[in-house]
C-alpha cells in the first residue's frame, strides 16, 4: 500500500513518525512551503519537512494543493490512501478522488464539535473539560467526512494550547496506528456525521486574542491558556501593548472582593505582590502571572510589576 502523508506542524509529525516506525510505506510527504519566522524572518522548514528529510523521504511543498501542477505531482506518487493531519489547505476533489482507499484525515477534535482550523486551542478557550481526536475519511466540506473511530482526551485547568497539542497528537497517531489494518483492507467503519451538532473552530484573528476585561475570571483564564505558548493573550498598557501570558486559575477568593475593588472598572490593577498582578474583571478579579511589556522579554508578573512600580488603578484595555 502506497501511502502520502500530508501535514505541516508540530502536531503531525507523530502521526508520521507512526506510519514509518509501524512499517508502512510512505512514499512521500507534502506539507507546506517553508516561511519566513523570527525576528530575523529567516525562511525556515515546517516541522513535516525537517522530520521527512531526516527519515529520507521525499518531500513536496506546493503553494496551492488546488494548482494543476500540485495535482499532477501527487498523482505521479500513484498513493494507494492519503493521511493528512493539520496539512493547512483543503484538498480538492481532483486530489481525494486519487487514492482507491480514499483519505484520511487526523483532526483535533470530538466531531461533529469544533470542524475547522483552530479546535484545539478553541476548546480550551470556550472552557470545554473533554476533547480528542478524529480519524475521519475526507470530503469536500469542512471537516465533514464520514468518520472511523474518536478517542477522548480531558483537558484539566493545568492545560493549555501547547500540552494539549502534545497530547492529542500523540492520541492521533496511536488512532492511526491502530486503524490503519482496516484502512488497508477496506474494512474501517464509515460512521456519518450528525450535521446538527456541528460547532465550528476558525482560525483565530487579533481579536481573539485580545483580552476583554468585562469577561468573567474563568472565561479570561481560559482564554489565555488558550493561546499559549502560540500567539499569545494580549491587552493594551499606557497605548502600548501588553502581552499576557500566564493567568492563576481563578480560586473563590477572587470572587470575594474588598469593599474598596468593588467599584473599580473591569480591567483596573487592583493589587500587586509577589503573587503577581491582580486585574478586576466582569464577576471579580484574576491574577496575572507572567507578562511582557512591549520592547520586552516576556517576565513573572510580579518581577514587572516591582520593577516597574505599576500603580495601584492603572487600567488596562
Amino acid at each position: 500500500m502506497r501511502i502520502v502523508f500530508m501535514g505541516t506542524p508540530d502536531f503531525a509529525v507523530p502521526s508520521l513518525r507512526s506510519l514509518l516506525d509501524g512499517g508502512w510505506n510512505v512514499v512521500a510527504a507534502v506539507t507546506q512551503p517553508d516561511r519566513p519566522k523570527g525576528r530575523k524572518r529567516e525562511l525556515t522548514p515546517p516541522p513535516v519537512k525537517a522530520f521527512a528529510l531526516e527519515r529520507g523521504l521525499p518531500v513536496l511543498q506546493p503553494e496551492r494543493m488546488r494548482a494543476a501542477e500540485a495535482v499532477e505531482a501527487v498523482a505521479a506518487l500513484k498513493p494507494d490512501l492519503i493521511v493528512t493531519a493539520a496539512y493547512g489547505q483543503i484538498l480538492p476533489k481532483a486530489v481525494l478522488d486519487l487514492p482507491r482507499l480514499g483519505c484520511v484525515n487526523v483532526h483535533g477534535s470530538l466531531l461533529p464539535r469544533y470542524r475547522g482550523g483552530a479546535p484545539i486551542q478553541r476548546s480550551i478557550i470556550d472552557g470545554e473539560s473533554v476533547t480528542g481526536v478524529t480519524l475521519m475519511y475526507m470530503a469536500e466540506g469542512l471537516d465533514t467526512g464520514d468518520m472511523i473511530a474518536r478517542v477522548e482526551v480531558p483537558i484539566t485547568d493545568e492545560d493549555t494550547a501547547g500540552t494539549m497539542f502534545e497530547k492529542l497528537s500523540a492520541a492521533g497517531a496511536e488512532l492511526l496506528l491502530e486503524w490503519l489494518p482496516r484502512l488497508a483492507d477496506g474494512t474501517a467503519p464509515r460512521v456519518p456525521q450528525d450535521d446538527a451538532l456541528a460547532t465550528y473552530a476558525p482560525n483565530l484573528t487579533r481579536d481573539d486574542e485580545r483580552l476583554h476585561w468585562e469577561r468573567t475570571s474563568r472565561e479570561l483564564f481560559n482564554r489565555t491558556r488558550g493561546l499559549y505558548p502560540m500567539a499569545g493573550a494580549f491587552t493594551y498598557l499606557a497605548g502600548e501593548v501588553f502581552k499576557v501570558w500566564g493567568v492563576k486559575a481563578p480560586d473563590a477568593g477572587d470572587f470575594d472582593l474588598r469593599p474598596e475593588w468593588r467599584a473599580a472598572a473591569p480591567g483596573t490593577v487592583l493589587d500587586t505582590g509577589p503573587f503577581g498582578i491582580r486585574v478586576r474583571t466582569g464577576d471579580g478579579s484574576v491574577v496575572l502571572t507572567e507578562v511582557q511589556p512591549a520592547g520586552k522579554k516576556a517576565m513573572s508578573a510580579a518581577e514587572y510589576a516591582r520593577g516597574a512600580r505599576l500603580p495601584l488603578g492603572t487600567v488596562l484595555g
